[in-house]
């Protein structure tokens, strides 16, 4: 029996299924644009093979060397992205988080593929994601290797995506950073975040979007806000400060401990997790003053204090523990990368800290103004 004769004017199986292998390649073309600025050296091909390639010879130079990895997403920040319909920031979010994780051990970024998972690819859009993601490759000094574009329909919206990645890094045994170096008398040097970063906004969302039947005020993303200075979209999109280079160089310049990235679960809840059981972190609220979005998230929604905290870094990204006769070395070294920097507290014994699982946090005081 002889097969039919397919029609080329009919459109393919895949493409009525939803599938554009079409729109994938041309995604494609409009990201090599980008792609190709973040590179490193290390770096063999290009994009387009089934795996990314980065020559390891370059670890010989390290004594024991240390490979660390991270993987993360935007959450649902990528909300805001959709409904404004603005899409080359996004991605610079999601290095950050990644890169940003690595770095508090110590480790340099080498490489960061990605994960673009969409209900429809329109290139264009895929192309700014990237933009953004390589735009902050180039900042944190790693190389994008590689990634994935998924067409998912009937799983996600035409209109909608999410993002994820992973990265590796590498540091020397003898440099890593981390609680077993945490000493009392030790300095908490508070770096400045650009914003809410990529955490809290399912609650930052409720209560500035949300349906005021529900406990939101209902306000537009494109409603100007006198305490912000722009519109509320404009704030909720400010981009996840990327601080891999300056916390490098505060480890290679100063005798810093361990340094703790404020994500998900605030101040407190992440700097105990590099506190050694004995040890306690005392900050003092009235050293800094959150950006004024914390404070209008805080009013609006009449969020208390302890569940901000909980939830967002209320004003400060990165926390680094350093030697105090070296804090002035530290806020110098990172002025110097643009980071804000002050010191916020100090590391104490803890003497009720028997049985304890980790060390703890004190935050005292109120932030000037609130």
């Amino acid at each position: 029996m002889s097969s039919p004769v397919p029609d080329p004017a009919a459109p393919n199986a895949y493409a009525a299924a939803g599938v554009s292998i079409e729109a994938g390649d041309k995604a494609v073309e409009l990201m090599k644009v980008w792609i190709e600025k973040a590179r490193r050296p290390e770096m063999i091909g290009g994009i387009g093979g089934f795996a990314g390639l980065f020559d390891a010879s370059a670890l010989k130079a390290y004594d024991r060397p240390l490979l660390a990895t991270s993987a993360d997403g935007v959450g649902t920040k990528v909300a805001v992205a959709q409904a404004l319909d603005k899409h080359d920031t996004i991605g610079f979010d999601l290095v950050g988080m990644l890169v940003d994780d690595l770095v508090v051990c110590g480790a340099e970024p080498l490489f960061l593929t990605d994960y673009i998972a969409t209900g429809r690819v329109v290139p264009e859009r895929i192309a700014a994601i990237v933009k953004g993601i390589v735009e902050a490759c180039v900042e944190a000094g790693c190389a994008l290797l590689g990634g994935e574009t998924a067409e998912h329909p009937g799983l996600l919206g035409e209109d909608e995506y999410d993002v994820a990645g992973s990265t590796t890094g590498v540091v020397d045994a003898g440099r890593l950073l981390g609680p077993g170096r945490v000493r009392p008398g030790d300095v908490v040097v508070a770096m400045e975040s650009s914003g809410l970063h990529s955490n809290g906004y399912s609650l930052v969302r409720h209560v500035l979007l949300g349906d005021p039947a529900a406990g939101g005020a209902g306000w537009s993303l494109d409603r100007h806000v006198d305490e912000l200075g722009r519109t509320l979209g404009e704030e909720l999109l400010e981009p996840t400060r990327i601080y891999a280079r300056a916390c490098l160089a505060l480890a290679d310049r100063t005798r810093t401990h361990a340094m703790s990235h404020i994500t998900g679960g605030g101040l407190a809840a992440n700097l105990e997790r590099v506190l050694p059981v004995e040890l306690t972190a005392r900050l003092d609220r009235r050293t800094w003053t959150p950006q004024p979005v914390f404070d209008l998230v805080r009013q609006v929604g009449s969020v208390s204090e302890a569940d901000l905290e909980m939830t967002l870094n209320c004003g400060v990204g990165m926390v680094a523990l350093t030697a105090a006769d070296d804090a002035d070395a530290a806020i110098a070294v990172l002025a110097e990368h643009g980071v804000r920097a002050w010191v916020a507290g100090d590391v104490r014994m803890d003497d009720s800290a028997a049985g304890a699982s980790a060390g703890r946090v004190e935050l005292v005081g109120r932030h000037p103004g609130w």
